[in-house]
């Protein structure tokens, strides 16, 4: 069984598929773990689920699994029910982040946390993507503090945890596609798992898949979903609380 398991999904990266992978494999050689990349493939209209499928053929390390339907947050807990390693990241196949990978498993590892967040809007983050795109993500997460209570800077993207802490939280969870990550670090919080935050670099490698605002409104629908789930309804409170590290 692998020790980590990197769950990354993907949607219409036919283009950047073959070759992130290849490099994300390059750059973790050096850190000798003993891990799976799960590509999480979710309703690509292109060839995205062949590459995929083509990378596990050529190194078992990669697993493509595919929902069939456009849904990022379905995607990215089918690969987190999946996933075989004790300790999860969750990637974005643009970013491939290995420095935040080696940073956060080892604040895993140490015991200092269970649920690592790569924040691009904490202090020291380096932020490259366009202007409009880091004004709608401090808009977003703003949105987030005022509506569910969540404390931290970001919830969308790079996180890494302990599987035993997180997964009956994931399956607590209501909401899917966007909003499916934000709900996961904001139950994680309500439900005392410890966790930090730490700064990552963000560039563009790719226009968006999905352009931004046609976004919008379904993201404004699963937030007061949520909303209501935890505000209201609270089933939260029948969420398990994290085992003892």
């Amino acid at each position: 069984m692998p020790a980590i398991s990197i769950v990354i999904p993907v949607y219409n990266e036919e283009a950047i598929l073959h070759a992130a992978c290849v490099d994300l494999r390059e750059r973790l050689r050096p850190y000798g773990w003993d891990y799976e990349v799960i590509l999480a493939e979710n309703g690509s209209r292109d060839g995205t689920l062949a590459v995929a499928a083509a990378l596990g053929e050529r190194d078992p390390r990669f697993r493509a699994l595919s929902i069939g339907e456009p849904n990022y947050g379905r995607a990215l807990r089918m690969g987190i029910r999946e996933a075989r390693g004790d300790l999860v990241l969750c990637d974005e196949i643009d970013l491939c982040d290995a420095a935040f990978h080696k940073a956060a498993v080892a604040i895993l590892e140490a015991g200092l946390a269970d649920l690592v967040i790569g924040s691009k809007l904490l202090a020291g983050s380096r932020d490259e993507r366009p202007a409009y795109r880091r004004v709608a993500s401090r808009a977003y997460s703003g949105l987030l503090r005022t509506a569910l209570g969540f404390r931290g800077t970001d919830t969308h993207g790079l996180k890494a945890f302990r599987k035993r802490a997180l997964a009956p939280i994931v399956d607590a969870c209501v909401v899917d596609k966007d909003v499916f990550a934000s709900e996961l670090v904001i139950r994680a919080q309500r439900a005392g798992v410890p966790w930090c935050e730490i700064p990552v670099r963000v560039m563009e490698k790719r226009p968006p898949s999905i352009a931004l605002l046609s976004r919008v409104p379904a993201v404004v629908r699963q937030v007061a979903t949520l909303t209501w789930a935890i505000r209201v309804a609270r089933p939260d409170d029948a969420v398990v609380r994290s085992p003892p590290r």
